[in-house]
């Protein structure tokens, strides 16, 4: 497994001839609309703190609100609850070993108050052509070695981008997140992208920062190696 530096500064400067300044978006954080998602326009999107969000049948949708959520590896808020099914080891949890099957399912689980998903199957496939290439990554929750909850997201430099979690039984999404935090506290992540404020993410310790802040930390992140590749041999202690 090797960090592989990425060209940032062509990158960057492809980005922002793509795309409008991120500051420029209104007040609910949209961007611009149009454009493709192949991985190289994702990539370009995410090192200036834009992301895809739009339902099926809109055009795609490209955001960056204002203030950003995020997380600081290793310090999210552990209930007393979550901590005894943390200690007690009853779900076993994975890295990069089933991808498609977490965004499958953060994709179909009804979630309250959710009419449907963002994650259409042009957005499927652009996120499984990210893991392909080393870029998106998974953490998955096993019990009685079923699927029963997971997370996936976007690794650039020092920055990991959340997309989306699921569970099937009880804060098995959660344990999932609790062990991504340690690993990347352990491998020296600035931070953990929420991108929208809600309260879930507050609960689990995320905090708002405005967007320009967020864009800051954001250039610095991008700047150093990029962990690419399966995360798989690098957790398979846990």
């Amino acid at each position: 497994m090797n960090e592989v530096s990425l060209n940032i500064v062509d990158i960057l400067s492809l980005a922002r001839e793509i795309f409008p300044d991120p500051q420029t978006a209104d007040s609910e954080g949209l961007l611009a609309n149009g454009g493709n998602l192949s991985t190289e326009m994702l990539i370009m999107a995410y090192c200036i703190g834009v992301f895809p969000w739009f339902n099926q049948g809109d055009p795609i949708l490209w955001w960056s609100p204002d203030p950003r959520m995020i997380f600081s590896p290793g310090k999210i808020k552990i209930s007393k609850s979550l901590r005894k099914i943390i200690e007690s080891n009853i779900y076993k949890v994975t890295f990069d070993t089933a991808f498609d099957e977490v965004i499958s399912n953060c994709a179909k689980i009804k979630r309250p108050g959710q009419k449907g998903t963002w994650i259409t199957k042009e957005m499927l496939q652009a996120y499984k052509d990210l893991h392909t290439e080393g870029f998106a990554h998974s953490v998955e929750t096993w019990f009685e070695n079923k699927l029963v909850g997971g997370l996936y997201g976007l690794s650039i430099g020092k920055a990991f981008f959340g997309e989306s979690m699921f569970h099937t039984k009880t804060d098995a999404s959660k344990v999932a997140f609790f062990h991504l935090t340690q690993f990347l506290a352990g491998k020296g992540f600035d931070f953990i992208d929420g991108q929208v404020p809600n309260p879930h993410l507050s609960s689990l310790g995320a905090y708002k920062i405005p967007r320009k802040e967020f864009l800051s930390m954001l250039d610095l992140s991008i700047h150093h190696n990029t962990l690419k590749g399966s995360w798989t041999r690098l957790t398979s202690s846990i």
